[in-house]
């Protein structure tokens, strides 16, 4: 099979913005946290066309009581996956018979959690990489795969990289945004716990 792999295209963010009030409504009481992730969820970024989300929970023990609304959206819950990652519940949407729509549903905090934000972060502020991304992918695209799967896989060293530089990153920058807050402490900058202007 071949990947479709197309530009960027701003109409992602609404159709993330729609499938987030739904979900939002659907999944009522319980609390959640719905992020884009995924190439679709960074603007400029060549994609396959499916919108990527997480809903994030408070506690991963309501999980499964969220399958059945989810299900009620018109997606099809995939529970073979939990035999990999228990912590997760996966899943996916079709339209006309191609894929519009995954849903990972973790617990927020998680290190799958931390891991696609830290990742989607990264490209959404990193150009270069973003486009070094993009060139794989669009690579990529041009073979022939089993499936989906053996794609994804072939992404899978580049991802972890980027994923450890991101981790680096982020690491770095919380040490300057803390050595900022310690020398303005130092300097009576710093009142009651907030940074005065």
């Amino acid at each position: 099979m071949k990947i479709d792999i197309v530009e960027y295209s701003p109409e992602w963010a609404q159709l993330f913005q729609e499938e987030k009030a739904a979900l939002y409504a659907a999944l009522q009481p319980a609390k959640v946290i719905i992020e884009h992730v995924g190439s679709t969820a960074v603007p400029g970024l060549a994609a396959k066309p499916i919108i990527d989300l997480m809903i994030g929970l408070p506690d991963f023990a309501i999980a499964n009581s969220l399958v059945p609304p989810i299900i009620g959206l018109g997606y099809d819950y995939v529970a073979e996956y939990e035999a990999v990652m228990p912590e997760r519940r996966y899943f996916q949407k079709n339209y006309d018979n191609k894929r519009t729509h995954h849903i990972h549903m973790v617990e927020i905090g998680s290190e799958f959690w931390q891991r696609l934000l830290l990742f989607r972060d990264y490209l959404r502020t990193n150009a270069s990489t973003m486009q070094e991304y993009a060139s794989l992918k669009k690579s990529l695209a041009t073979r022939e795969w089993q499936d989906m799967n053996e794609y994804a896989e072939a992404k899978t060293d580049f991802i972890k990289h980027m994923e450890k530089v991101a981790e680096e990153a982020s690491k770095i920058e919380s040490k300057s945004e803390i050595d900022k807050i310690e020398a303005l402490s130092l300097t009576g900058q710093v009142l009651e716990g907030k940074i005065s202007e």
